[in-house]
């Protein structure tokens, strides 16, 4: 059984080069504009991991981070943060709301692949 990950980010093109990698390597992918649509999608269901961007509109990633470890389902699951920012104070931010890894955009599909496979295998 494949691996489902929840892609989270306003731009269309990132979310398309994310889901295609993540499908060309196993990977079922669920797509989110921002946080609040993000929270809505994960609803229940199994996902095996987030990777949200930071700036976001209605919900950025941090916070979003933070909403899903209230939920126990989620409470563990492992959060990649894939952002334009490369400010250290982001950073920790993110890590103390519960990301696990920071990929800076622009990255290298192979790279981000990389950062996945270390937190889930396919």
């Amino acid at each position: 059984m494949s691996k489902t990950v929840l892609v989270v980010d306003d731009s269309a093109s990132v979310r398309q080069v994310v889901t295609i990698a993540l499908r060309g390597a196993g990977y079922d992918v669920i797509d989110a504009v921002d946080g609040q649509d993000a929270l809505r999608k994960l609803d229940g269901q199994r996902v095996h991991l987030v990777i949200s961007d930071v700036n976001m509109p209605n919900m950025d990633g941090i916070t979003l981070v933070g909403e899903i470890r209230k939920q126990a389902a989620y409470r563990f699951t492992p959060i990649i943060m894939l952002t334009t920012e490369s400010q250290e104070e982001k950073k920790r931010q993110a890590q103390a709301a519960g990301a696990k890894a920071w990929v800076t955009k622009p990255f290298q599909p192979a790279q981000m692949l990389a950062a996945v496979s270390k937190l889930i295998a396919p």
